[in-house]
């Protein structure tokens, strides 16, 4: 992991200083660089300590904002920094942020402060004592569909080509299994696998957790038709869902989730559905509609791999329904 990919440097409001550590260089922003235990230390937490590269990402935009805030405020060194000062970065951040984004970044900033205190390289945690805003979410955000517009969507994407093909696979696959859209373009050909009950994903998600997905039985056939359109064996290691050229030939590089995105958007849009869908709508929705059907929340808590049953809670938008039906009873 390089950090330059994960900061930018921008030497007017937060300066960076080039550290070597075992023949590789690595900016580090100069609040962080005073000495080399702690520049030794910072770089440590992202290059080891924070394994899932979305939160390193996330973890990384809250430190370097932190940073060239505190240079702004005259700070030069972490031994000029306290509670209160923290604070005042808190109070900055909710003038510009949502309160989730505020929590998010705070959350970095004391991740980083604790690894600094294990290794020696400050005195206490300066963020622990500092709150972030409150915010409850009983209900998610994420657009839903019904299960009719999942169907209509699904029936709209002409598979004649091998593109349509992947992407038709790749819409019932999120649908069916409330698969995380980052674990199905790390999905590789060799995840699914074939037993006595048909198709079997087996892959690591989020959290390096590894599970194994049955395949709804209207899902096997759209996967094993993009698998034949797409000439692919079935115990490669090459990436499931691939990227195509500008000729429509599918690549042996994977999909990225930009791509992934831009896809189901113009997908739904010819579907005619209105929607703003995204790649969480179809996990929000196969868990809305199989709890619909009589499925437990339990159960799906386990498809969706959730550690907790009030994160499946949110997305089950089935309350939404009935109050939406309840608003009619008015009648003026």
């Amino acid at each position: 992991m390089q950090l330059k990919s994960l900061f930018q440097r921008r030497p007017t409001l937060a300066p960076y200083v080039n550290v070597s550590i075992a023949r590789q260089t690595y900016p580090v922003p100069a609040l962080f660089a005073g000495d080399q235990l702690t520049a030794k230390a910072f770089i440590r937490f992202f290059v080891s300590e924070v394994e899932n590269a979305h939160t390193r990402r996330a973890y990384a935009h809250a430190v370097d904002r932190f940073a060239r805030w505190s240079t702004k405020q005259g700070i030069a060194k972490l031994a000029q920094l306290d509670p209160v000062m923290v604070g005042q970065y808190r109070n900055s951040l909710a003038r510009s942020l949502a309160p989730p984004s505020v929590k998010l970044h705070l959350a970095g900033i004391r991740a980083l402060f604790d690894s600094l205190v294990v290794s020696g390289a400050m005195p206490v945690n300066l963020a622990a004592s500092v709150k972030g805003p409150i915010h409850r979410v009983d209900v998610g955000q994420t657009p839903v569909l019904s299960g009719a517009e999942v169907r209509a969507l699904l029936d709209s994407i002409d598979a004649a080509s091998a593109i349509g093909a992947r992407d038709r696979a790749l819409i019932a696959t999120m649908a069916y299994t409330f698969l995380r859209v980052g674990a199905v373009t790390r999905m590789k050909a060799s995840n699914l696998q074939v037993e006595k009950q048909g198709l079997v994903i087996v892959l690591r998600e989020k959290g390096g957790k590894t599970r194994r997905l049955s395949c709804h039985s209207a899902l096997q056939p759209y996967l094993r038709e993009y698998i034949r359109k797409a000439g692919m064996h079935p115990s490669s290691r090459d990436p499931f869902f691939r990227s195509a050229s500008p000729s429509g030939a599918l690549k042996r590089r994977p999909m990225r989730q930009a791509d992934v995105f831009r896809m189901i958007r113009r997908r739904a849009r010819a579907a005619g559905i209105d929607t703003r869908v995204g790649c969480h709508t179809f996990r929000a929705t196969g868990i809305t509609e199989f709890l619909k059907a009589g499925g437990t929340l339990d159960k799906a808590q386990r498809m969706a791999g959730h550690k907790s049953a009030r994160t499946t809670r949110l997305y089950d938008r089935r309350a939404e329904e009935d109050l939406a039906k309840e608003i009619e009873r008015l009648s003026f």
